[in-house]
């Protein structure tokens, strides 16, 4: 039976969740191998959905030249962010 695909937010919570249990200390070394596997997994699945909402933002940012341009409150991303000291 297949799984069925967690959105971001699920996907982020199940991984916090399995943070959470294998820092407890109180799971098996086997079983944190199986969670760090479920981990890498999930981690996939959020990359796979950054990508896509990464590809669509840039399709209804991209100017009438065909080239990216920022729109909007977008301008701002292009500033460098403020050094800690």
């Amino acid at each position: 039976m297949a799984k069925a695909k967690k959105t971001f937010a699920e996907a982020i919570e199940q991984l916090e969740r399995i943070v959470a249990q294998v820092e407890s200390g109180q799971v098996s070394l086997e079983e944190s191998i199986e969670k760090y596997v479920e981990g890498i997994g999930l981690i996939k699945q959020c990359q796979a959905i950054l990508n896509s909402a990464e590809k669509k933002i840039q399709l209804l940012a991209k100017g009438e030249d065909g080239q990216l341009a920022p729109a909007g409150e977008f301008d701002q991303l292009d500033q460098p962010e403020p050094q800690e000291q």
